[in-house]
């Protein structure tokens, strides 16, 4: 079994999709690195701000969908029109509602970050609609098994956010943040397109459309937690700085926090490898559900661990790589490296309940994870400084880990 997994399947997707997520670390880190430097740390604090509150409404577009497309098949091929009938509409109605409660949230509560309307609009109807909408296909893709080719799919929009980001910092236009949220719904409209061109039957017929039933809706709604909770811990935290911190100091934590995050990924490239097989298999065969997990938590864990200690080595190296403005980051994704393997084993976690079909454990801890870190930034924010939100990151992703994984190992003795 031992070589099985070595040498199986997943091992050999994970290669393969790591492969791939380097391809999009390489193509985020090129886009934060110009965002950051383009804008300042001020205004690019105001940016992290307001993108990040859109992409975690954006995990609710969906209302779980996009899980039940991947769930469904994975076993099932033919069965991916009836779950595009409705996924659809929902995503559409459900958008539509949120971009809404997006501007009135950044409106009321974030004031301070200044953003123009017209880019508020370009960056919630890029998170809120399109990309949402450009993740059905994407599911599709992972669900047959093609994890490579669905995180290819992944990368293209972030690929022409690149290209749009260099060519507004070439060009060096009055307003750079509006040119380039304006760059960045141009992006995810030629990506849905190019999805729709490249998907046989990318959509069912508009007559086939359909609400979902509240049988259907009840199904996704777990799903549809569980996506919200799981981005939270990633996004909530750029928010919460824009709003408790000087934006210049939040640019410093959204630009460390975005470096720690990228260099996550082949956690991501591993759980995702492992997906299709424990839906097929997670809850009928244990014993081997079992000894995959002990697998996967294991190298999410050293991973984790030596992600950190690297990154606390090379810190140094991204006062030089970010500019004399961003002069303090150093210290700042040092402090950053306490949360890295609670963040790798939280993933690990979180997926695995979804793949156990108990999405509504993970909702549990992981709103109980959200509060701990609203909470313990909040405090520590004003009574230590700057440094008070990375430790509030830590703090709540250490618990997550450690509730998540305590959750599972009491459900394989239960089996």
């Amino acid at each position: 079994m031992r070589f099985e997994i070595l040498r199986g399947p997943i091992a050999k997707g994970t290669i393969r999709t790591t492969f791939v997520l380097g391809m999009r670390l390489v193509v985020q880190a090129g886009t934060l690195l110009i965002v950051a430097r383009m804008l300042g740390p001020q205004q690019f604090g105001a940016f992290a701000g307001v993108s990040a509150l859109a992409v975690i409404l954006g995990t609710l577009s969906t209302f779980g969908t996009h899980v039940v497309l991947i769930k469904s098949v994975s076993s099932d091929r033919s069965s991916r029109h009836d779950i595009l009938a409705y996924a659809i509409p929902i995503t559409t109605i459900c958008g539509c509602v949120l971009l809404g409660i997006y501007l009135s949230t950044v409106l009321l509560a974030l004031p301070e970050t200044g953003i123009p309307m017209a880019a508020l609009i370009a960056i919630g109807v890029t998170e809120l609609l399109m990309q949402p909408l450009y993740g059905l296909p994407i599911a599709e893709r992972l669900a047959m098994g093609q994890v490579a080719r669905s995180q290819l799919m992944q990368v293209l929009p972030l690929a022409l956010r690149l290209i749009t980001a260099a060519a507004v910092f070439m060009l060096a236009p009055a307003n750079p943040l509006a040119a380039y949220a304006a760059g960045y719904f141009a992006a995810s409209l030629v990506a849905l397109g190019f999805a729709a061109m490249i998907t046989r039957d990318c959509w069912p017929p508009v007559r086939r459309w359909r609400l979902p039933s509240q049988r259907e809706l009840r199904h996704t709604a777990g799903y549809a937690a569980s996506n919200f909770t799981s981005n939270g811990p990633g996004e909530l935290d750029k928010t919460l700085a824009a709003k408790l911190l000087p934006l210049a100091m939040a640019g410093l934590y959204s630009a460390g926090a975005r470096v720690i995050g990228a260099a996550t990924l082949p956690v991501v490239a591993m759980v995702l490898s492992a997906v299709p097989r424990l839906f097929r298999e997670g809850r009928a065969q244990p014993k081997r559900t079992a000894h995959l997990l002990r697998w996967v938590f294991g190298a999410a864990l050293a991973y984790g661990l030596v992600l950190a200690s690297i990154m606390r080595l090379i810190a140094p190296c991204f006062d030089w790589i970010f500019g004399a403005k961003y002069h303090g980051l150093d210290t700042m994704i040092q402090w950053l490296c306490l949360a890295i393997p609670g963040i790798t084993l939280r993933l690990a976690a979180g997926t695995v309940l979804v793949t156990l079909d108990k999405p509504w454990l993970r909702v549990g801890y992981e709103i109980a994870g959200l509060t701990v870190l609203v909470v313990a930034a909040s405090i520590l924010a004003t009574t230590v400084g700057t440094v008070g939100m990375p430790l509030a990151l830590a703090l709540s992703e250490w618990l997550m880990a450690a509730v998540g994984i305590g959750l599972i190992v009491k459900m394989q003795r239960l089996s």
